[in-house]
Parts: C-alpha cells; sequence; structure tokens
C-alpha cells in the first residue's frame, strides 16, 4: 500500500471517528495500520474506537502498539492512565498521566487525570508542579489556574490560592467558580 493511501485510510478513520461511525472509523483505522508499522496515529485512533465501544482490552493494546511505534507519545500514555482510572489502579493511572506530562506538558486530559489521581492519592502536591508547567506556557488558562487555586486551598495554602484567584479576576472579573473560592478563603 502507498504513502498516498495510507494517508487516505487514516483521514478517512479520523473523519468516520468524528461523525461517530465507529464501524467505518474502524474499518479505515485497521486499513492505516495494515499499510505500514511505522506510523502511531492510526494504533491511536483505533485505540479510541475500541474505548468508545467500550472494548477496553482492545483499547490498552493498542495504546501499547502505538507506544511501540513511538515511545513518546503522550496522546497514548495519556489513554492507558484513563484505562487505569476505569479499572480502579489510582496510582498506576497517576504513574502514566506524569509521564504523558513529561513529554507534552500541554495535554489537557493527564493534566485533569493526574490532578483527579493525586486528590485520590492523597499525593496534590505533586499535582501541582503540572499545573505550574501547564501555565508557564498557558498563562491565561483561566481553568488550570482555578484548578491550581482549588489545589492550593485544598492544601490549606489559602494565600497562594488568593494569588491564583486574583489573576483570574484579573482576566474575567466575574469568574463566578473564582469569585465563589476568594469568598471562602476571606
Amino acid at each position: 500500500m502507498s504513502n498516498l493511501d495510507y494517508e487516505i485510510n487514516k483521514e478517512l478513520g479520523e473523519c468516520y471517528l468524528f461523525m461517530g461511525e465507529l464501524s467505518k472509523a474502524e474499518e479505515y483505522y485497521e486499513k492505516a495500520c495494515a499499510s505500514n508499522g511505522k506510523h502511531a496515529d492510526p494504533y491511536l485512533g483505533l485505540a479510541t474506537v475500541y474505548v468508545q465501544k467500550g472494548e477496553l482490552d482492545k483499547a490498552k493494546t493498542l495504546y501499547q502498539k502505538t507506544l511501540e511505534v513511538d515511545s513518546r507519545n503522550d496522546k497514548a500514555y495519556a489513554g492507558l492512565g484513563l484505562l487505569e482510572v476505569e479499572t480502579g489502579n489510582q496510582q498506576s493511572a497517576f504513574d502514566l498521566f506524569k509521564k504523558a506530562l513529561s513529554i507534552n506538558p500541554e495535554n489537557l486530559v493527564a493534566i485533569y487525570g493526574v490532578v483527579q489521581a493525586a486528590y485520590a492519592l492523597n499525593k496534590i502536591e505533586e499535582a501541582i508542579s503540572y499545573l505550574e508547567d501547564y501555565l508557564a506556557l498557558n498563562p491565561d488558562k483561566t481553568e488550570i489556574r482555578y484548578t491550581l487555586a482549588g489545589c492550593f486551598y485544598t492544601l490549606g495554602q489559602h494565600q497562594k490560592a488568593k494569588k491564583e484567584l486574583e489573576q483570574i479576576l484579573d482576566f474575567d472579573p466575574e469568574n463566578k467558580n473564582a469569585l465563589e473560592l476568594l469568598e471562602k478563603i476571606k
């Protein structure tokens, strides 16, 4: 199969996945996977199809295959982390989310996953550096800043939480969530 055939099959898989036509997406992703083993994208797409179908063991196998092809694929690590959350293995999920963030500090699935797992494991302090890394790259992202403020609040570091909330209010003076949490601190 030519590189053009690979690209067409991968793109069709993405289109059908976007439209929610999982069987068609699966068909085209499988064709793209069969065309050559050097691209991670169709394995990742096929894993997403299986997650949506509820076939988590197949999804896990495909996320792992993605990592065999591209060991630095943050999306595959985040996907594996989500699967670990589903099975209740928070520590493994936490480690996988941290691995994804070490590759791409802007992976939002991993950001929210690491925070969720940190709360479950009582390791909130460990999540803070990932939130700060994200904000260093995207300082205007109020949702992440609010999450960081929530972590500080939970840890009893109210002045740090207040500082983050005030930054949110500088961007968005009517931010209801920030105003409510700030009121709890005062």
